[in-house]
């Protein structure tokens, strides 16, 4: 069982910086892949952003590239995403996630509470 802690989310203007960490309760080098999804009121869960366990390659959708990256320090057993530039649209409640990889993609298995993030125009 891996069980994921969120924190940093929060209200920022629009233009803004936010960082999510979020604690996993087994070693980030092991086989997990990591990520990111989020929420918005009214909308489906959407993929955000993922670091593969094998390579550490990371990958993310096509509405944050350029703006988010995600990382992880191994030593802390964390995953953070960076948030920068910051939109409005970027409003949702933002989940960590832990899965094995499945060939080419992962199997999400894990989800963490969730953080608000709430960017003001």
């Amino acid at each position: 069982q891996v069980q994921l802690v969120e924190s940093g989310g929060g209200l920022v203007q629009a233009g803004g910086s936010l960082r999510l960490s979020c604690a996993a309760s087994v070693r980030t080098s092991s086989s997990y892949d990591l990520g990111w999804f989020r929420q918005a009121p009214g909308k489906e869960r959407e993929f955000v952003a993922a670091i593969r366990w094998r390579n550490s390659n990371t990958y993310g959708a096509d509405s944050v590239k350029g703006r988010f990256t995600i990382s992880r320090d191994n030593a802390k057993n964390t995953v953070y995403l960076q948030m920068n530039s910051l939109k409005p649209e970027d409003t949702a409640v933002y989940y960590c996630v832990a899965g094995s990889p499945v060939g080419s993609t992962t199997s999400w298995s894990y989800w963490g509470q969730g953080t608000q993030v709430t960017v003001s125009s």
